[in-house]
């Protein structure tokens, strides 16, 4: 949250709207989505590495240049339940606590980070299992595949043929993912770009927008990735081949440590353009958008 002047019109507020990390997040995943489709697809192969160039040429090879979209009506409901709870949470409750943007303590922006990663990931992960599935989809035998037209038909069905239960598979894993990652992006983006400001050398504009949110993607792609693996594997399973929390870490671990970090390449090439062109949009919004008087 900052407050600017602008001339003519005395000090105005400009604060990030409940809604635009949800539109932000979308945005971005418009322009990232190739990437977690591969991350993805190496996440979910249990025969050897292959690396994520080689992975692409795959995908282009077998379904062409548009199936490097695959399931991006998926992603998109995602995005607009994940992002916008676990941003609207964040944002909310920062500015409840800093109502004129004084500066707020790390552990305070650690615990609504990691409460609004909460509420967001359990939301989102209807979204995030039809999201795996079609993306994983065009990887399987024809006689396998489940071929979901979109979004919507994919809840439909996952719903209709496996229960709603289903649609909430792997919501531990996700939970817990969106804890850290909320924590990684939000959380040490504010506190990255405070500690900018804070210096002679950096205004509130793109530079540091774009040097606060790339150093938070990196962090939060270390701290995500081992769960990232193990809830892509959890949400991928077929009905009957659902494993418990303890037994799909001993499954994964039986393939070596570096299963954990298996698609971490792809993972960060997409999380880092991710984060940067999420808080990129979401600055924009905020600075075009998000005008309030002074009071």
């Amino acid at each position: 949250m900052t407050s600017e002047t602008v001339a003519g019109s005395g000090e105005i507020r400009r604060l990030g709207r409940w809604y635009f990390g949800g539109l932000a997040s979308a945005a971005a995943a418009c322009c990232t989505h190739p990437l977690d489709l591969v991350k993805v697809q190496l996440q979910t192969k249990r025969d050897g590495n292959v690396g994520a160039l080689a992975q692409a040429r795959l995908i282009v090879r077998t379904g062409g240049v548009l199936s490097l979209y695959n399931g991006l009506s998926a992603s998109l409901v995602r995005q607009l339940t994940y992002s916008t709870a676990r941003f609207a949470i964040y944002n909310v409750a920062k500015q409840r606590m800093s109502p004129h943007g004084e500066p707020i303590a790390f552990t305070s922006r650690l615990v609504m980070a990691a409460s609004a990663g909460a509420c967001g990931g359990l939301l989102g992960t209807p979204g995030d299992v039809v999201n795996v599935r079609m993306q994983n989809d065009m990887k399987l035998p024809v006689e396998a595949r489940r071929n979901y037209r979109h979004a919507v038909d994919g809840l439909a069905r996952v719903w209709r043929e496996e229960g709603a239960a289903k649609l909430f598979s792997g919501a531990d894993w996700a939970t817990g993912r969106a804890i850290l990652m909320t924590v990684g992006q939000l959380c040490f983006y504010d506190s990255i770009k405070q500690t900018l400001l804070a210096s002679t050398y950096f205004d509130d504009n793109f530079v540091t927008h774009f040097s606060s949110s790339f150093m938070a993607g990196g962090i939060a792609t270390t701290m995500t990735q081992p769960l990232d693996v193990l809830k892509t594997r959890s949400m991928n399973a077929r009905l009957g081949e659902s494993q418990g929390s303890l037994a799909l870490v001993r499954a994964t671990l039986r393939e070596g440590p570096g299963a954990f970090y298996k698609g971490y390449v792809p993972a960060f090439v997409r999380l880092g353009p991710q984060t940067v062109l999420t808080f990129v949009f979401f600055e924009q919004l905020r600075i075009r958008f998000g005008h309030v008087p002074a009071e």
